[in-house]
């Protein structure tokens, strides 16, 4: 053998070490990847459990507010309270697309498809949830209008700053859980690439 069978040897085998080592780093990658979608899939759907549960105490927490306190009717509470639960649902509906254990070492095709369902469900919400809440908070303030009592103008005030504070929360939240949801489809996408 020559000197140039001897480099052309050495040679593959440095490619073949060379693949080996890129074929583990794409498998290191790949675990860091899916363990990063993993934990901002956590994320969002912890953000959903503290939606519903919070839901959930609104139905209580409504009875004692509107109809023991402000003395409003009941069937105001129960129109509150189905609207809570309807948000409630469409979280716990979202929540359970995020929900597979398994979800993130499955077929990151099927990942990115029920990721992009919940991302485009949430977003859709949006154009349900809000007019419920113009519609609802018109109830209230037709409510405490036919109290007729001292307490409108406060009512009003709180009412209307309870708004924005709950407008600014929902919007934040729903803004995170957006770009979180962009983060997982974007690794998936730059892993399928």
């Amino acid at each position: 053998m020559n000197n140039n069978d001897f480099e052309m040897e050495d040679m593959r085998e440095q490619m073949s070490v060379l693949k080996k080592k890129l074929e583990k780093q794409e498998i290191v990658n790949d675990h860091f990847i899916r363990q990063s979608m993993k934990q901002t899939a956590g994320n969002i759907k912890r953000t959903y459990i503290w939606l519903i549960v919070l839901g959930l105490l609104m139905i209580p927490y409504g009875y004692w507010a509107f109809v023991m306190m402000l003395d409003l009717p009941i069937i105001f509470w129960v129109g509150t309270s189905i609207f809570m639960l309807i948000c409630t649902g469409a979280n716990f509906y979202n929540k359970n697309n995020l929900n597979d254990a398994n979800m993130m070492s499955n077929n990151l095709v099927e990942v990115r498809r029920r990721v992009a369902r919940a991302k485009k469900f949430e977003n859709n919400w949006l154009f349900v949830g809000i007019p419920l809440l113009i519609l609802w908070l018109a109830w209230f303030f037709w409510e405490i209008y036919k109290l007729n009592n001292d307490l409108f103008q406060p009512l009003c005030v709180g009412g209307v700053i309870g708004t924005v504070i709950g407008t600014i929360i929902g919007l934040s939240i729903h803004f995170k859980n957006q770009r979180q949801y962009r983060e997982i489809i974007d690794q998936i996408d730059d892993l399928t690439e």
